[in-house]
């Protein structure tokens, strides 16, 4: 029982680390793929910075985030491909997490507030399609 007593604690402070890991990594791949689903939209013709937006909230939203927290940004940009110049376009997503267990704990420990967690951000760069005939 005293072995128990002592382990215990950490044992569930492990497994609190390791959900909450969990959470950020999941939190990341779907800041990862709005970004890429918002590239998407502004490599297409005739795009508006309203609709990549649009776009990203939508998919933010599926993945269970927090339409509010979430901030984008559109970037258009020339890529050297082969001494030429691509037109391309950058989406960027950022997402505040605040972690569940692991803050608590290390403030504990540290003696003062890690504030709000970590921002998650994530680039994606497509490079923009032609309209037909062109």
């Amino acid at each position: 029982m005293l072995e128990f007593a002592l382990v215990f604690p950490v044992v569930l402070l492990v497994l609190a680390g390791i959900a909450d890991m969990g959470l950020l990594f999941n939190n990341y791949e779907v800041v990862t793929n709005a970004a890429r689903e918002g590239a998407r939209v502004a490599a297409l013709p005739g795009w508006t910075e309203d609709e990549v937006e649009e776009r990203v909230l939508q998919y933010a939203s599926a993945g269970g985030l927090n339409q509010g927290n979430v901030s984008t940004a559109v970037n258009p940009d020339l890529l050297a491909i082969g001494g030429h110049n691509v037109q391309s376009v950058t989406v960027v997503v950022s997402y505040p997490y605040n972690y569940i267990v692991l803050g608590a704990v290390a403030n504990i420990f540290q003696g003062e507030p890690l504030g709000a967690g970590v921002t998650l951000t994530a680039a994606a760069t497509m490079r923009k399609e032609l309209a037909a005939g062109l």
